[in-house]
């Protein structure tokens, strides 16, 4: 293998560097390009002539309730019920759909897209050092003569072995605490653990005390003395 000299490694390492920095803002320019796409999709509208399938379709919908609605006005008159009382049916479209149309939903979205997209931009973030911390680990190995020295790259551990994937049981077994326990205010928790321990010492105690009172009471066979 061809040794890279130490002024090749010296630009590479710093050409490495300038790369992860330039990436590493790239990552949060990126982030605030998708909040903005983002925000484009929460607060579009749409108008029933943007299409000419919506619009067939509204102006259908239109005769179907005009019909209704000249139906429902000779009903009204049939019942004596003034025209300026009388109910009547409306057709409206609707520029927004309900997720984005109602306030409280398009900020509870809002939230849930900013640490989605916060999420994204982390793991991006590591990868890119992970990246660049290979980039620079394989500029130093090629640049190392001995033996040692390669050997001591080889023996740093690896995020697998330092992190290994936890097992169903382990996740799913018992917990310790329990979970229940995890769950009540520490104060009742206190409170429970104090009960259990009173309990357990009653316990130990109430053998002690038989015995003690067995080794008291007079045999059953004694007969009392005679009076006479």
């Amino acid at each position: 293998m061809t040794i890279i000299t130490r002024i090749e490694r010296e630009d590479l390492q710093r050409l490495v560097r300038q790369r992860e920095k330039v990436l590493k803002s790239a990552a949060k320019q990126r982030s605030a390009e998708l909040l903005a796409e983002f925000e484009n999709q929460l607060g579009s509208e749409f108008s029933f002539d943007d299409d000419a399938v919506w619009q067939q379709a509204t102006q259908e919908a239109e005769i179907e309730v005009n019909k209704a609605k000249q139906k429902i006005a000779a009903r009204c008159r049939e019942l004596g019920i003034p025209g300026r009382f009388a109910p009547t049916l409306h057709m409206y479209w609707s520029v927004r759909g309900p997720d984005n149309l109602v306030k409280r939903r398009r900020d509870e979205l809002r939230r849930m897209a900013e640490s989605k997209i916060a999420a994204i931009e982390k793991k991006a973030v590591t990868e890119i050092e992970l990246s660049c911390l290979q980039a620079q680990t394989e500029i130093a190995v090629a640049g190392l003569t001995s033996e040692a020295a390669r050997g001591f790259i080889d023996r740093l551990p690896a995020i697998d072995s330092l992190m290994p994937a936890p097992s169903f049981a382990e996740i799913a077994g018992e917990a310790e605490p329990p979970i229940s326990e995890q769950l009540v205010s520490p104060n009742a928790l206190r409170q429970r653990r104090y009960r259990e321990r009173q309990a357990a010492l009653r316990n130990a105690q109430a053998p002690l005390t038989s015995a003690a009172d067995a080794c008291s009471d007079p045999p059953s066979s004694e007969s009392e003395p005679d009076a006479h």
